[in-house]
């Protein structure tokens, strides 16, 4: 079949509305960070070639997906953290 056979018909214009809604979900931004692993698992990763860091985001991927979010707290670490070093220069 080729898409010149696809009858369109039945399926509603997008209307500005959606497009409005529409935004770019995937994939998310990359961060660039350090992590130490323990030697095995980083060896367990790098064993089936290159991509291992595409394999370790996909893992921490499941599990983060696998549980229910968590409640946002009021502060993040980092304003803890200005919070005390302003304080401690007082």
């Amino acid at each position: 079949m080729k898409d010149s056979d696809i009858d369109y018909s039945d399926i509603p214009p997008l209307g500005d509305e959606f497009f409005k809604k529409a935004t770019v979900a995937w994939p998310p931004a990359k961060q660039q960070l350090t992590i130490r692993l323990d030697a095995d698992v980083l060896d367990w990763l790098k064993a089936n070639g290159r991509g291992y860091q595409t394999r370790i985001n996909r893992i921490l991927r499941a599990a983060m997906e696998s549980k229910p979010p968590r409640r946002a707290r009021s502060t993040t670490r980092a304003q803890k953290k200005s919070a005390r070093t302003r304080g401690a220069s007082r």
